[in-house]
């Protein structure tokens, strides 16, 4: 059970929605779970429409934070604290989220099973109340899976997931193709929840380790990789450029989210020295997703 709530307000969305990434990715342990609050519902891009609250047994050290917004290249807001009733937090977090459809892709949990559509081309993916990353409402994981869905004709023959999360990704691949996917995440936690989740989604095709980056044995043992998802932050990314390159087979597409659209051309310019190109992207507001390939 968590013990207090950190809050942030006054702050633009586009910048709480990178600050709810850093906190998941960036900050060690993580959150054990953050919510993006709407608090005027009138509102939308103004700085008092919005807050986020971060979920912690115990209050952590402000250079902590300080050291977040500095590597996320924010301004800093000061973190006020919150003493919370004892009750599970977590669940109460996400419970009222609802379902996200992004393309066939229907995100659901539990207590949302009764309201699934009835489409039989639609691809459900439980995820329910949990610690991870990656519940769908964020625009980086609703737009990895769309586009996923642009990738279809690909039919890769292996598939490499970083900063797995809670796993939707991973999952989404094995439910459209029969081929294995190993998953990684830094976080032992949000490893062991996306082996849960995989579980309820009747998965079994999927190998999850706690990895920091590429530093784990099994993944240069089953490289190279022909398909990899990394859904993290721009400056992992362009940090992990020649480790995907040397993990990539000569074929490979590769996904990217977790960038802010100014940062788009850092990340490809990165990605564009390892020999990988431009195939499409998804341009959504704010979080633009690119589909690379490798470039013959």
């Amino acid at each position: 059970m968590t013990q207090v709530k950190a809050v942030w307000r006054a702050m633009a969305k586009p910048d709480l929605e990178q600050l709810l990434m850093g906190l998941n990715e960036m900050l060690y342990p993580p959150a054990n779970a953050v919510a993006l609050q709407k608090l005027d519902p009138i509102a939308e891009d103004d700085e008092s429409a919005w807050c986020l609250e971060a979920y912690f047994d115990q209050p952590r050290e402000e250079a902590a934070f300080r050291s977040l917004f500095d590597a996320l290249a924010l301004d800093y807001v000061p973190v006020q604290w919150e003493d919370i009733p004892d009750i599970d937090w977590v669940a109460h977090s996400l419970k009222g989220l609802g379902i996200v459809s992004a393309g066939q892709f229907i995100l659901y949990g539990i207590h949302d099973a009764d309201k699934l559509p009835n489409d039989p081309k639609a691809v459900p993916i439980r995820i329910d109340a949990n610690q991870a990353f990656g519940t769908g409402h964020h625009p980086t994981t609703a737009g990895c899976l769309k586009a996923l869905e642009k990738c279809l004709a690909f039919e890769p023959d292996n598939i490499l997931d970083i900063g797995t999360g809670s796993a939707v990704l991973a999952i989404a691949a094995a439910k459209i193709w029969s081929t294995p996917v190993l998953a990684t995440d830094i976080d032992p936690i949000s490893v062991d929840i996306a082996t849960k989740n995989a579980a309820l989604n009747a998965v079994d095709t999927i190998d999850f380790i706690c990895a920091d980056g590429f530093q784990h044995p099994l993944i240069a043992a089953r490289a190279p990789f022909d398909f990899i998802f990394a859904n993290i932050l721009a400056g992992p990314l362009v940090a992990l450029a020649p480790a995907i390159a040397n993990h990539a087979s000569d074929k490979a597409t590769i996904i990217l989210a977790g960038l802010l659209e100014k940062q788009a051309p850092q990340v490809l310019s990165a990605y564009k020295a390892m020999g990988f190109h431009l195939h499409d992207r998804i341009d959504q507001e704010t979080w633009p997703i690119l589909i690379l390939q490798n470039s013959p």
